[in-house]
């Protein structure tokens, strides 16, 4: 019984001179700008009000995500691609190693002057203007292309842990997605490749349907989804933030300064239901749907 006692005492004591782990929970954005190069962009407003709002991107990125002179070791990314085209132009932080170098870069010092994360985004900035310039698509299925985005063009950060003797890091990636549309879908389903496009001609119908019937646009889509989208779910949509960066309020009339229609069944609001609804059922955080003249908000 003596013994038991001092090897109990024995473990006790080894067990208090074991040093105690010191593990780090650390977020990081990965900030993902896809654009709808569409019809809408032959407006000649179009192009210059998408730029101005991706400038308000790439600047919260810099001075609130990385925070060159403040924040050290980050590990943030942004990138852009059109939704037609595979082509993906992006700053990624994550990709500079050593952790001295990563500081020259972010802070554009040391052999980094002249060529580091300040002229990075630069040249990152002028290339999707560069873009707005040269494309311009016809017509976007513009949701499976988002899937397909997601499940295979590598753009979404999962989370990983580093072990370092007993310590351990979990990093964390917040995956925010700002859609650059004109809020009309169009949609083809995996499973029968038909094409599905949700623009007028769908808005009238479903306005009708709750007119008719006495609902609300959430109530009518509850009611009958053939009137939504069908969701379709990824196992990576539930790290990813989407912001619908939305163009213009349709149906407001310039002539008479009102609208066509009541509030709670304008062509923007009905738009919105439709994506929420879609969003969320597909797996994806709660969507953030922004006009223009709203402004782009950002989760820090």
């Amino acid at each position: 019984m003596k013994s038991l006692f001092t090897l109990f005492g024995i473990s006790l004591l080894l067990n208090s001179c074991l040093p105690e782990s010191n593990n780090k929970h650390l977020s990081y954005k990965n900030i993902i700008i896809l654009s709808d190069m569409s019809d809408r962009i032959l407006d000649k407003n179009f192009p210059q009000k998408d730029l101005t709002e991706i400038h308000k991107i790439i600047s919260f990125f810099e001075n609130e995500c990385v925070k060159p002179g403040e924040k050290i070791g980050d590990k943030s990314s942004i990138c852009f691609s059109p939704l037609s085209e595979n082509d993906i132009i992006s700053v990624d932080i994550d990709k500079v190693k050593d952790l001295g170098d990563k500081q020259s870069y972010i802070n554009s010092t040391g052999k980094y002057k002249n060529r580091g994360l300040k002229k990075d985004l630069l040249e990152f900035e002028k290339s999707i203007a560069e873009k707005y310039m040269n494309i311009n698509d016809k017509g976007l299925d513009l949701l499976s292309i988002l899937l397909e985005k997601v499940k295979n063009d590598n753009i979404i950060k999962t989370d990983r842990i580093i072990t370092n003797g007993i310590d351990s890091t979990f990093i964390h990636y917040e995956n925010d997605i700002y859609i650059f549309t004109d809020g009309y879908l169009e949609y083809s389903l995996q499973t029968n490749n038909h094409q599905f496009r949700f623009g007028p001609t769908k808005i009238d119908q479903l306005r009708k349907y709750c007119i008719n019937n006495n609902v609300s646009v959430e109530k009518a889509l509850n009611e009958n989804p053939k009137l939504g989208l069908q969701p379709f779910k990824n196992q990576l949509s539930k790290n990813i933030q989407i912001y619908v960066v939305e163009t213009f309020e349709r149906g407001f009339n310039k002539k008479t300064q009102n609208y066509d229609y009541e509030v709670g069944f304008r062509d923007n609001e009905i738009l919105k239901m439709v994506w929420d609804k879609w969003i969320i059922e597909s797996g994806f955080k709660k969507p953030i749907w922004r006009t223009y003249n709203e402004g782009i908000y950002f989760k820090k």
